[in-house]
């Protein structure tokens, strides 16, 4: 057999073995939370399995309603595998938006997840810009569920008469933020007008999804 094809089989069969766990190695791998991380790795280290407990798997961090007294009248409180041990290894983050009357969430990026939401209670609009600056929004009652993909701008408005309560879940245990408009723009009034170009309250129904395109 020719030697540089017989080194191509070999590095080929290498790279496919190096490939192939990227998923768990263990049912379960709850968060450390005890000790100081003192290697770095792309995630983060797990329990002993002597001390992993029915109790790593629970959370109440999303029980309550968060302040939404200042602008832009929410509040969001995200969950990942730093807090809540069960986590680990699994791919998953979650989340609470609390929106009082007119409260938003303003233009954001999650450059490492896609995110689920369901309107728990509330009337919200939600929406997101994809990357031929087209912005699809949809009217979500309680009950409704919507998707937001990786890495693209969306946010969220509450257009109904009372408190508004939204849950994410996120496919990354660190799903990071990108907050456009906070890095972009200094004054609130200035992040209030851009978010409700955004929003069309006056184009959607509740039954179906309209399209906008930007203007330039």
């Amino acid at each position: 057999m020719n030697s540089s094809l017989f080194l191509y089989i070999i590095c080929f069969t290498c790279i496919g073995f190096c490939r192939a766990d990227f998923d768990n190695l263990q049912d379960i791998c709850p968060t450390d939370t005890t000790k100081k991380q003192t290697i770095f790795i792309n995630g983060l280290p797990c329990k002993s399995p002597d001390r992993i407990f029915a109790s790593d798997f629970k959370s109440t961090k999303l029980r309550d309603a968060g302040d939404t007294d200042k602008f832009p009248y929410s509040s969001l409180t995200l969950v990942t595998a730093a807090d809540f041990p069960g986590l680990n290894t699994l791919g998953l983050s979650v989340a609470r938006t609390d929106l009082d009357v007119d409260g938003m969430v303003v233009p954001h990026t999650h450059p490492r997840a896609s995110e689920m939401l369901f309107v728990f209670k509330g009337v919200v609009i939600a929406g997101f810009v994809d990357t031929n600056r087209q912005v699809f929004q949809v009217m979500l009652k309680a009950g409704e569920v919507c998707v937001f993909p990786r890495g693209l701008l969306h946010f969220g408005f509450n257009v109904g008469y009372e408190f508004a309560t939204v849950f994410s879940v996120l496919n990354s245990q660190n799903p990071g933020v990108v907050s456009i408009s906070d890095a972009a723009f200094s004054d609130f009034d200035t992040i209030d007008d851009l978010v409700r170009k955004f929003i069309s309250v006056s184009a959607l129904d509740d039954k179906s999804i309209r399209n906008v395109t930007l203007s330039r």
